[in-house]
């Protein structure tokens, strides 16, 4: 072991290595399949504190000015990032290769270098020429989000998210990243917004400037854009909608909020006056009890089991264009499911509800598709917020009556056949 941590303090004295790739795992059970390290110019105050242990979770102190490593952790379906000092960075490594992996390829600008340690104690280090030439640095910079953290936001204010200066809260950060996603995924979307409330114009028209008339293509809104929240809870992402489409695009909407809570409803109501959010209110409904004539927009985040099928079946009945839905505990298929062939896997009872929920949700995407919607299913959130982070992004752009909707249709039925179940959204 004494020979493979002189090696990484050597390297990082010695040579300042241009990218590291930590893989081969010692143990199957290692939730991360690799770690690639890469210098970045960091900016960071340095950490009060050093830590003892190393993990994906981490954060070490830099610098306050110069050379850093950021660590990339790479899992089967997302990645996450740790900034390292130059000063730990050696140790960082010696440990990776003690407790996670058994190969490193290094790149510095002399050498390539493979380190083998199916043994620790004795490591087998080769060199060749070098293939990598240097590089320019990284900075370690923040995200750049729709709502930025440092600017205040009213709504964020209000519901306690941020100070009155703008600083999000650290506790309520993951509350924060999540609205950002989800304006991102309306940013997405909203071209298919303003065109349902949009006419061209009439160049001959009188009240338009000689400008304006000579814009080709020029278009008004006819009227407001119609969206409907089911099961809006303490409405984080109902006042952003309204932030995002009305304050920043200049649209005009018309949101509702539902919820069964009479609280957050009176709250959140009180929210909306207050700031000045006409068009934007909350009702107290349920889903499958709702009526309305027509939403161009449907948002249904986390509603338990059915509940997202009354919702869906509701969108499509009003010819919405866009459907926003994030399932939650999808439960009904889960006593219905049988298949001989899958049989030895539906006897463990956590990989028949895994199985049963990937199924509903993909069942669901069908069924939409069978009604002229093209269907995307797309990650929400990142994983340490929820579990429950599909989201099923529906567009409807096609004939319900054509062959994709018919081959849709086809794909349906067999899949419930294959596996003997039948889903309430069977109502569509």
């Amino acid at each position: 072991m004494e020979k493979l941590q002189e090696f990484f303090d050597n390297l990082f004295e010695e040579s300042k290595p241009l990218k590291l790739i930590f893989s081969a795992k010692r143990r199957k059970a290692l939730e991360y399949n690799k770690v690639t390290m890469r210098p970045i110019a960091s900016g960071q105050p340095a950490s009060a504190v050093k830590p003892s242990t190393f993990g994906s979770s981490s954060t070490y102190g830099c610098e306050k000015t110069g050379l850093a490593y950021q660590a990339e952790y790479v899992f089967n379906n997302k990645v996450t990032h740790t900034n390292i000092s130059l000063q730990e960075a050696p140790l960082f490594c010696f440990s990776l290769m003690e407790k996670d992996f058994k190969q490193a390829n290094i790149f510095t600008t002399e050498h390539d270098i493979q380190v083998l340690a199916s043994k620790i104690e004795n490591p087998k280090i080769a060199k060749k020429a070098a293939t990598l030439k240097d590089v320019k640095l990284a900075h370690n910079r923040q995200k750049n989000y729709i709502i930025p953290d440092g600017i205040p936001c009213d709504f964020l204010i209000r519901l306690g998210v941020m100070d009155t200066d703008g600083k999000v809260f650290q506790k309520h950060y993951g509350k924060f990243r999540q609205i950002n996603r989800f304006l991102e995924i309306i940013d997405d979307v909203f071209p298919y917004l303003s065109d349902v409330v949009t006419k061209p114009l009439d160049s001959s028209d009188p009240q338009l400037s000689p400008e304006s008339a000579s814009r080709p293509g020029l278009r008004s809104a006819s009227r407001p854009v119609k969206i409907i929240d089911f099961g809006c809870g303490k409405a984080y992402l109902t006042f952003a909608i309204y932030y995002f489409l009305k304050l920043r695009k200049g649209l005009e909407v018309e949101i509702t909020g539902l919820d069964l809570k009479s609280d957050v409803i009176d709250f959140c109501n009180k929210v909306a006056v207050d700031l000045g959010y006409h068009g934007l209110r909350f009702l107290r409904d349920d889903i499958a009890d709702y009526t309305n004539d027509h939403a161009d927009m449907v948002v249904t985040l986390h509603a338990c089991d059915t509940a997202t099928d009354y919702a869906l079946i509701n969108a499509v009945s009003w010819n919405t264009k866009v459907i926003l839905s994030v399932p939650c505990c999808q439960h009904e298929l889960f006593k219905q499911i049988k298949n001989d062939l899958h049989q030895p896997m539906l006897k463990h009872g956590i990989l028949k509800d895994r199985l049963t929920e990937y199924l509903t949700d993909g069942l669901r995407g069908l069924k939409l598709e069978t009604r002229g919607y093209d269907v995307a299913m797309i990650e929400f959130t990142s994983l340490e917020h929820t579990s429950r982070n599909i989201m099923i992004k529906a567009v409807k752009k096609f004939d319900p009556a054509g062959a994709r909707a018919a081959k849709a249709q086809a794909q349906y039925e067999a899949l419930c056949d294959f596996y003997h179940v039948r889903l309430t959204i069977d109502k569509l």
